[in-house]
């Protein structure tokens, strides 16, 4: 079964705030639409098929409704009620989400879908895919949900390409080249998202900017970087304050070098 990553959902109470600020750090994010039954909506930066949305509550009586998507529970748990913004959770992409929700199912999780969802863009267009949730309270750090969207991934980038959304970063071939998570359990936790998503772990290194050991799980379209703090530095704040989370997005090719922290998450441009 084939995954590629697909985007990291960050918690924004005002997702347009996001559009001015990284635009001057050279990222382009660009006005997505909204999520009309989920009372949420977005803006949204590509990298290609990879991308990072900003997501808000529109409105919250609406949002409270949704049990089974387990994205929307969590914002308004995380956002609404903890006032606390930052990245949250990341998306897989896959073609065969029915076949993944029963293998989640015999191998004994829990499962939330496969559920409908859909979007209207400002321009009146309408996006639709269908969403995948698993649900294991013995682990802190949130699994990754799944996706699997309606039109072929070759018919969404001539899609975007025709909108405009892509090469618009400074450097113009800017990637997405990772995501971090900050976890206590370095090789419990890489092993079981490994097992997961069918990936072999590479060796472990030291960065020394964020002060921990980190290992890499590779997959297609941007690698996840499963970081374990040494002391007191970035890594070890997040995890004293939020817990287990993502919390870190590498770029790469922006015509820059810097790391910086922003609305309770780091970037490092290189």
């Amino acid at each position: 079964m084939q995954f590629s990553f697909d985007h990291l959902v960050w918690f924004h109470h005002k997702p347009e705030n996001a559009i001015r600020p990284l635009s001057e750090q050279g990222i382009h994010v660009v006005k997505g639409g909204r999520h009309e039954s989920w009372g949420t909506y977005n803006t949204l930066s590509y990298f290609g098929l990879s991308y990072i949305e900003f997501l808000g509550i529109e409105d919250l009586s609406i949002a409270e409704q949704h049990e089974e998507n387990r994205l929307i529970t969590q914002i308004v748990e995380q956002l609404a009620k903890e006032n606390r913004e930052g990245p949250a959770k990341i998306a897989i992409r896959t073609n065969q989400i029915n076949e993944l929700a029963i293998k989640l199912r015999n191998d004994g999780h829990k499962v939330y879908g496969p559920l409908p969802g859909q979007r209207e863009t400002t321009a009146g267009e309408v996006i639709r895919w269908t969403l995948l949730f698993i649900e294991d309270h013995s682990n802190e750090l949130s699994f990754p949900f799944f996706i699997q969207w309606e039109k072929s991934d070759s018919e969404r980038l001539s899609g975007f390409k025709e909108q405009g959304i892509l090469g618009w970063h400074s450097g113009g071939s800017s990637k997405f080249e990772s995501v971090g998570f900050v976890v206590r359990d370095l090789e419990k936790t890489i092993k079981i998202w490994g097992k997961l998503l069918n990936l072999t772990p590479g060796e472990e290194s030291r960065d020394e900017l964020i002060h921990a050991r980190c290992q890499t799980l590779e997959l297609p379209g941007t690698n996840l970087i499963f970081c374990t703090p040494l002391g007191k530095g970035p890594a070890e704040k997040v995890l004293h304050e939020r817990g287990e989370t993502p919390f870190l997005v590498n770029v790469s090719q922006v015509n820059q070098n810097s790391f910086f922290e922003w609305l309770n998450g780091y970037w490092r441009f290189q």
